[in-house]
């Protein structure tokens, strides 16, 4: 266990240094020049050339790209272009409302889909079964824009169950402003994750050791929930864990339109602002915590299936 943890983490090296590199060639080279972007048609020479020497653009790309590095590796991230804040306070300050919303939220959609999941299978064939797979399907064609929209109007301005919008930065104050977001979050999120964990267990259903525990005599139930769900747990687990660092920055979409201020929100100010060094710093934060989720995931099959050999 220790040298497959140990060869893993050295795998991530190469890969994160991919994931910054090709940042980097996307917004510094691919995207134009922030600074035409930032001054306009009207922009003096003068203006130009003083505006890239303060956004250390006028150095080589070489040497922008290890200054690059260095704040990845420092995680010192400098300031953003548009609010001249340091982009580490701004992800300390967004981080906690981001969190607040995505964590309960997802911890419910997961949960609630693997129980319905084995509802399903376990009734499989029958008109519950098939009434839920086309609800999920009709759920899943909807865009998230039309849950807004839709949850806003009727729940929020029509009968006013729920603020609009809006964010209290205390603890208890805050998750009156998060149940709505955060249902709409669950809603969602069960369509697309009911079919994935119901297909994922009926095909353990139809297994040779399921046939064996039915011949045992052991109930319906015993074998879904002790045998089944059991193996189930390694793709599950996959995507679960793979999902998790996607979390930080809550739902885009969802902040914005409810006015929380959590790192989604921040992220679609950044770019409508063109603000690149925000953009850098949650694009290489996410692939950094994706790498590493990828392979706590790897290293939770051990644990799930002692049966698995890490190699």
């Amino acid at each position: 266990m220790l040298a497959y943890v140990v060869r893993r983490t050295l795998y991530v090296i190469p890969v994160v240094l991919g994931v910054t590199l090709i940042t980097f060639i996307l917004f510094n080279i691919v995207g134009g020049n922030p600074v035409y972007q930032k001054l306009g048609k009207h922009g003096s020479e003068a203006e130009i050339k003083i505006l890239s020497h303060e956004m250390g653009l006028d150095l080589p790309l070489s040497q922008q790209y290890f200054f690059y590095l260095k704040q990845c590796v420092t995680f010192d991230f400098g300031r953003s272009w548009s609010t001249n804040q340091e982009i580490s306070s701004m992800i300390s300050a967004g981080i906690g409302p981001s969190l607040s919303l995505a964590v309960p939220a997802f911890a419910t959609s997961v949960l609630l889909s693997i129980f319905i999941a084995l509802g399903l299978a376990f009734f499989r064939n029958s008109i519950i079964d098939r009434v839920m797979v086309v609800t999920s399907l009709a759920g899943i064609s909807i865009s998230l824009l039309v849950y807004i929209i839709f949850f806003q109007y009727f729940l929020s301005y029509k009968l006013g169950l729920f603020p609009i919008s809006g964010y209290d930065s205390t603890w208890s104050g805050r998750w009156e402003y998060l149940l709505l977001p955060g249902i709409i979050w669950v809603i969602t999120s069960l369509g697309n994750e009911v079919l994935l964990y119901r297909t994922i267990i009926l095909d353990e259903i139809f297994q040779d050791y399921v046939r064996t525990a039915r011949a045992k005599g052991l109930s319906e139930k015993m074998v879904l929930f002790k045998h089944v769900l059991k193996n189930a747990m390694i793709p599950i687990i996959t995507n679960v864990v793979l999902e998790i660092p996607f979390l930080y920055t809550g739902s885009l979409l969802l902040e914005n339109f409810f006015g929380i201020p959590g790192l989604g929100g921040m992220t679609v100010q950044a770019l409508a602002n063109s603000d690149f060094p925000v953009i850098k710093t949650m694009t290489y934060v996410g692939s950094l915590l994706y790498v590493l989720f990828n392979l706590l995931s790897d290293l939770s099959y051990a644990f799930v299936d002692p049966r698995i050999e890490l190699d």
